[in-house]
């Protein structure tokens, strides 16, 4: 303990001796330039016309930009030079030194502990000790991007949002440190709701991340058809999955009952209507965990499933609620809570079955409010994690 704080006394001296080095040798320089800019500008306007005036203006701003930038660079390239001859730049030998000597299960503690969002910069400067604890299969088995989100818009075509460039950009080198560390060791990838990968970037994952056994990931809109098949098709570990409710699943549970024959928990988000559950019992018999929670339900879509899946042994429709058109179409749908008898009697085979649909119920009432399609983003952070199925629980 007292090597650290020593280390980080000495740093913080070292911060404090650059500000002052800056503030003593940079800015006269600096306002030098800036005098030398006006001096100049002043004696073109005397002497040209105004449109050549701008130009000439641009250029000379760029020129001393480009100036004080320079003298920076170089001032503290001298200074970095000097601290290190000064044996003043040791901090990072004493660190190296550390590292290099503690013991391999407390530096991968530590590396569990790195945010890499906030930290590229750290990363791409670790030892040797901190690669050989980046490397140690049990720190990459999970690999957790249920924090980061897309900087997006909603749009009115498809695929409904626009995710900016930089956003895309910062996504794909997280992507790459993450993946190129793990060295696919991957066995758990999680995505916010919110965070909307491409469909370059789901192949790349897919193809960098060959063992994994559990995908949540909800945010398809940007990903085709053919990233899914072929993500699926690699991952013949597969076991678990989140994913939302899209119109046509029919490709998705096939593929999955295709190659990945141990798969046995599904958790869906959003309305599942009989084409859904239909689907869902013809590829996917042998399921065995099923969380439906929060979602729009229709009452013939949940009776097929607790008829078909024979396997079945949790089903989770907590804060759920049935969807049923009225008497008039045109009216649209009604929404309710009241549990039908013949469920509670097909549901009672099972090992587990999670229910809550009472009106006092907090996310009972969002869901009834939101369509049966809970708007995420409305409630507390990290609510969408939640699950009564453990397994399913983030």
């Amino acid at each position: 303990m007292n090597h650290i704080h020593q280390l980080f006394n000495e740093s913080k001296k070292n911060e404090s001796l650059l500000i002052y080095e800056t503030k003593k040798c940079i800015l006269p320089q600096l306002v030098m330039a800036i005098y030398i800019f006006f001096l100049v500008k002043g004696i073109l306007y005397l002497f040209i016309t105004s449109g050549t005036l701008f130009f000439l203006t641009k250029v000379l701003g760029k020129f001393t930009c480009y100036l004080v930038s320079s003298l920076l660079c170089r001032r503290v390239g001298a200074m970095e030079a000097k601290k290190c001859n000064a044996g003043v730049g040791n901090t990072m030998d004493k660190v190296n030194f550390i590292l290099k000597n503690l013991n391999s299960d407390i530096l991968g503690n530590i590396f569990k502990r790195v945010d890499i969002f906030e930290s590229n910069l750290a990363v791409s400067r670790f030892t040797e000790a901190w690669k050989k604890a980046s490397n140690d299969e049990p720190v990459w088995q999970t690999l957790d991007f249920s924090m980061l989100k897309s900087d997006f818009v909603k749009t009115l075509t498809k695929p409904y949002v626009w995710v900016h460039s930089r956003s895309d950009a910062s996504l794909s080198n997280l992507l790459f440190v993450a993946l190129n560390l793990s060295q696919g060791n991957v066995k758990t990838l999680i995505f916010h709701y919110n965070l909307f990968l491409t469909n370059e970037q789901f192949i790349y994952t897919a193809t960098r991340c060959p063992l994994v056994r559990r995908l949540v990931f909800v945010s398809w809109n940007c990903v085709k058809k053919i990233g899914i098949i072929t993500a699926i098709r690699m991952w013949k570990d597969l076991v678990s999955m989140t994913m939302p409710n899209i119109r046509n699943p029919e490709y998705v549970f096939y593929e999955i009952s295709m190659h990945c024959k141990n798969f046995r928990e599904l958790k869906v988000m959003g309305c599942v209507d009989v084409h859904f559950a239909s689907s869902l019992v013809r590829y996917l018999p042998n399921l065995k965990v099923l969380s439906l929670r929060c979602s729009g339900l229709s009452k013939e879509a949940l009776i097929l499933i607790l008829d078909e899946l024979k396997h079945l042994e949790v089903l989770n429709i907590s804060h759920s609620c049935y969807v049923e058109l009225k008497q008039n179409p045109r009216d649209g749908y009604k929404y309710s809570s009241d549990i039908d008898p013949i469920i509670i009697d097909k549901a009672s085979r099972l090992r587990e079955f999670h229910t809550c649909m009472k009106e006092s119920c907090i996310m009972c009432k969002r869901t009834r409010d939101d369509d049966g399609y809970p708007r995420w983003y409305k409630y507390e952070e990290g609510i969408w994690k939640q699950d009564e199925v453990s397994s399913l629980a983030l």
